[in-house]
């Protein structure tokens, strides 16, 4: 296992690498350029001047995520292949400089979605990312943009660059023409297009699921479940079709069984890498995120890490989403403080895991 940490980018990020490095048992980074829109060519020269620069503070850098599927890809418009043949150029690229692992998502128009990104948690004065279903009664897609851009302390949110939510009006009038069959056409498409590249320079796209894990605004969403990503992995039978398997993002419907599906992937070798971390259910399609630590959410973490453990346990891993603590003020979900200690958590729960499963030998 290797464990990483999300970094945005000088300029781009609160924290720093030295911070990052001060972080026992943190080897490397999952990376993300934030500052390219979805269908841009990610150049070979900016790819290496950011794995260098993280090279040069002691860190590896072999995944790298958001490099975002343009929206005329995901609703099949006769402009997806110039976007493809783009997406394979910066596949190109981020492999000469050694990514392994590319994180994307297939989700139309929002990449995910919460109704307060600093909801203060009772028990502890904290605050974490939150959704409530209800609370999205009576508005409109706009308007949860706007508030969301509001609530960002001034940072860019990953799936929510200016420039593609500009035209969501015209993007959602697209969809309501798409369903979620017509959506797994368009997928297929999309990986016939860049699978092939990706076995030729040895790197594995990894499918981040929906997040919340079930549709909004009646949009065609299919990565939430295990039956879901059955029929992802089916469009294309690679290894290098793989998953992001998100803990959080499936979790937050409780009815997936996350240490099951980490077993069913990972026995598939069709896990790519893992974001691990905990959320709260607190009604019907209302969650918060959590602490790491089992007990203050909804998830069993131990039981997550033993299924990484036992069937997957060369994948790289992150925390991610931590609650916002010490007063400390950062991009929502990325602060530095609970994600570090989410990394001591997860590190103390497979040291035991080793350990236990040794002894039985």
């Amino acid at each position: 296992m290797k464990m990483t940490f999300r970094w945005y980018g000088e300029g781009s990020d609160s924290i720093t690498l030295k911070q990052i490095k001060q972080i026992p048992g943190c080897t490397g980074l999952m990376g993300v350029l934030d500052q390219k829109s979805a269908g841009e060519v990610w150049n070979y020269e900016e790819c290496k001047a950011y794995v260098d620069h993280v090279h040069e503070a002691g860190l590896e850098c072999e995944v790298i995520e958001s490099v975002n599927v343009h929206e005329d890809i995901k609703m099949g418009l006769a402009t997806r292949d110039k976007y493809i043949a783009n997406y394979c150029e910066t596949i190109k690229n981020l492999a000469k400089v050694g990514v392994k692992v590319i994180v994307y998502n297939f989700m139309p128009v929002l990449d995910w979605l919460r109704t307060d990104l600093a909801r203060e948690i009772p028990e502890d004065g904290s605050n974490s990312l939150y959704f409530d279903e209800a609370d999205l009664m009576g508005m409109t897609p706009l308007e949860i943009v706007e508030n969301t851009a509001k609530s960002s302390n001034g940072f860019s949110l990953p799936g929510w660059e200016p420039e593609r939510m500009k035209e969501l009006e015209k993007t959602l009038e697209t969809y309501k023409n798409i369903d979620v069959e017509q959506m797994l056409v368009n997928f297929k498409y999309f990986l016939e297009g860049v699978i092939p590249t990706c076995e030729s320079v040895g790197i594995k796209m990894a499918c981040h699921p929906d997040d919340p894990a079930w549709p909004i605004f009646g949009l065609p969403r299919m990565a939430h479940s295990q039956e879901g990503y059955d029929k992802i992995m089916a469009l294309y039978d690679s290894p290098s079709n793989a998953i992001c398997l998100c803990t959080g993002s499936l979790g937050s419907d409780p009815n997936n069984d996350i240490p099951a599906a980490i077993r069913h992937f990972g026995e598939m070798d069709r896990i790519g890498c893992l974001h691990v971390r905990n959320v709260k259910y607190l009604g019907y399609h209302k969650f918060r995120e959590a602490s790491h630590l089992s007990s203050d959410g909804s998830l069993d973490m131990y039981e997550i890490m033993k299924a990484i453990y036992e069937t997957c346990p060369d994948t790289s891993i992150r925390p991610d989403h931590g609650r916002m603590i010490w007063d400390e003020v950062g991009r929502p979900g990325y602060g530095l403080y609970d994600r570090a200690l989410g990394i001591t958590y997860l590190n103390g729960l497979w040291e035991a895991i080793d350990k236990e499963s040794k002894a039985k030998k």
